[in-house]
C-alpha cells in the first residue's frame, strides 16, 4: 500500500514548509516538511542549502515509500494507512514498531482503544525532558480522526 494524497496533506499541515533548515521543537537541524536527513543518509545540518517547496514534496514522499511505510502493518484500511504513516514519519519506526499502538492493531485494526493509543504520543523532548507539546496533541487527535474515518 502505498500513502495517498490525503496522508501527504495530512502531513503536511502539522510539518509546514521551510526552504532553509531551521531547529525543530526538540532541537534536531530539519528542512522542508519536517525532514531530518535526506534518501542518501546525510542528516540535515544548519549550513544546507535551502529546498523548493516541490523538493521537499519529493522527499517527503520517497522518505516515506523507502523508510516508513513498510513498517505499517498490511491488515489496515487506506485510511488507517494514512494515519498510521504520519505517526511512523513523526515518532519514528523504533518507537512505533515497539509500541502498544502497534501491537494493537495488527492484533485488530479496528479495536476502539487505539484511539487512546494515539494520545500517548504527544510528548516532546525540551531540556531533556519529556513534556506535553499542544502541536503534536493536536496531530494524535487528527491522525486518530483520519484512522476511524470511513
Amino acid at each position: 500500500m502505498k500513502i495517498s494524497q490525503k496522508g501527504i496533506e495530512l502531513i503536511k499541515q502539522f510539518e509546514a514548509f521551510k526552504a532553509n533548515p531551521y531547529i525543530d521543537a526538540v532541537g534536531v537541524p530539519t528542512i522542508g516538511y519536517g525532514v531530518t536527513y535526506y534518501l542518501d543518509g546525510r542528516k540535515v545540518t544548519m549550513k544546507d542549502q535551502a529546498i523548493t517547496e516541490q523538493q521537499a514534496s519529493l522527499l517527503l514522499e520517497s522518505l516515506i515509500e523507502k523508510d516508513f511505510a513498510r513498517f505499517v502493518p498490511t491488515n489496515v484500511n487506506q485510511n488507517q494507512f494514512d494515519a498510521l504513516c504520519s505517526l511512523v514519519y513523526n515518532i519514528g519506526v523504533g518507537a512505533f514498531t515497539k509500541s502498544t499502538l502497534y501491537k494493537k492493531v495488527l492484533a485488530n485494526p479496528n479495536d476502539e482503544s487505539i484511539k487512546q493509543e494515539f494520545l500517548k504520543w504527544n510528548k516532546g523532548r525540551r531540556n531533556g525532558q519529556l513534556v506535553e507539546m499542544k502541536g503534536l496533541t493536536n496531530r494524535r487527535i487528527k491522525e486518530s480522526e483520519l484512522y476511524f474515518s470511513k
